[in-house]
């Protein structure tokens, strides 16, 4: 049966990781941007990724970081897959030798399948909603701009204001390798919710079982 990854983003507190990974997350973010709210420092960093087990990936999120700085990070999660939402071009991302997330804001006049040329060594592209600043806003875009699966080359991951009650309508339209969400399973900036997580979870999971039904 189909299954769409589930990436729970701005991981800010141990519980919190611990929730994600025992309701099933695939893969777990912790922000690496001082600017963000969700920052966490590279102390903070160990402490949570020590809370990460076997078979979950650890995600860093950067944006516009010095080599030296995704060095530390990397000092402290060495098996981290990186995620980039700078300017970053595809030797910047690819000069540090890990699996990489590019992030694209689909704003007017951008087109995915042009950064699927740009960046060929990425694992994934990271679709996202545009912001003022870098990341993800907290709301959600016109997902009919995507390409349709078949003209995509690489895993598609789909962020930008997802929630319980809209994510299995995103899937049904896009069907993204991943989904990633952060405040739509929020208490607060950083502090996650289990029942919103929980909620996440099993749309994501009724709505694999109703493409694989069909």
């Amino acid at each position: 049966m189909r299954r769409t990854r589930i990436k729970i983003c701005g991981l800010t507190r141990v519980q919190d990781v611990h929730s994600a990974c025992d309701l099933g997350a695939d893969a777990v973010g912790f922000v690496c941007y001082p600017a963000s709210p969700r920052f966490v420092d590279t102390a903070r960093l160990a402490e949570l990724a020590r809370a990460v087990p076997p078979m979950v990936a650890p995600v860093l999120l950067f944006v516009n970081a010095t080599a030296s700085d995704v060095g530390r990070a990397l000092g402290v999660v060495p098996n981290a897959l990186l995620q980039f939402h700078g300017d970053e071009d595809h030797a910047a991302c690819r000069s540090f030798g890990r699996p990489y997330l590019r992030a694209v804001a689909l704003g007017a006049g951008v087109d995915l399948l042009d950064y699927e040329r740009e960046f060929p060594s990425a694992s994934g592209l990271l679709a996202d909603a545009p912001s003022k600043g870098f990341g993800g806003a907290g709301w959600a875009f016109d997902w009919k701009r995507l390409p349709a699966p078949a003209a995509r080359t690489l895993p598609l991951v789909l962020a930008g204001g997802l929630q319980a009650d809209n994510v299995a309508v995103a899937i049904g339209l896009v069907r993204p390798y991943a989904v990633d969400v952060s405040s739509g399973v929020e208490e607060t900036h950083g502090i996650k919710s289990v029942a919103r997580m929980r909620s996440f979870f099993a749309a994501v999971r009724s709505a694999d079982a109703q493409i694989g039904a069909a």
